[in-house]
């Protein structure tokens, strides 16, 4: 059985077996919680992030796929990039879209059972920069998580503010779920 917990916090902080990325598709760095990610964990990761560039990935890391690298001097033992999709406004292109956000938290979920993780952090993936209503980011990264066979003993979803962890609480009331 899977604990799911809330909280507000600096993913980069975590101690839990792997930390999840909401990476862009380059895997290079970017801004919020990825460049935060880079940044604390050093040139490692940057370049496990360019080898994984010129070998398996070189068009870039496709949206909805998930990847691992070590975690360089953050204290989790692997980073989990995720690259989610960018919110296209309402529509039949959003539940599209919404699938592949899925995809991103159900692949990281099958990335951390192959590496053995017991516990794992998530941000809210697609929720900042990429403009995913936090309310519908919030249902489908519970239902995800909750619903996999593949999700280790933890999951906690470190947010990086109140008004995401309200969001992140009110989707559970709504889906019934007991989250710590």
């Amino acid at each position: 059985m899977t604990r799911i917990e809330l909280a507000i916090g600096d993913i980069t902080a975590e101690r839990v077996d792997a930390i999840v990325n909401a990476a862009n598709s380059s895997l290079l760095g970017g801004g919020g919680v990825d460049g935060a990610i880079h940044r604390a964990g050093g040139p490692e990761i940057l370049e496990e992030c360019r080898t994984l560039r010129a070998t398996t990935f070189r068009a870039g890391l496709p949206t909805g796929e998930a990847v691992a690298t070590g975690a360089g001097r953050l204290a989790a033992r692997w980073v989990i990039h995720a690259v989610g999709p960018v919110w296209p406004g309402p529509g039949a292109e959003a539940d599209a879209r919404r699938e592949l956000l899925r995809a991103a938290y159900r692949n990281s979920l099958a990335v951390a059972a192959r590496l053995g993780a017991a516990s794992l952090a998530f941000p809210a993936i697609s929720a900042g920069v990429y403009g995913w209503p936090a309310d519908d980011a919030a249902m489908v990264a519970l239902e995800t998580a909750a619903g996999s066979d593949a999700a280790p003993g933890l999951v906690r979803f470190v947010l990086f503010s109140e008004r995401m962890h309200e969001e992140f609480r009110a989707a559970a009331d709504r889906l019934g779920f007991d989250v710590d």
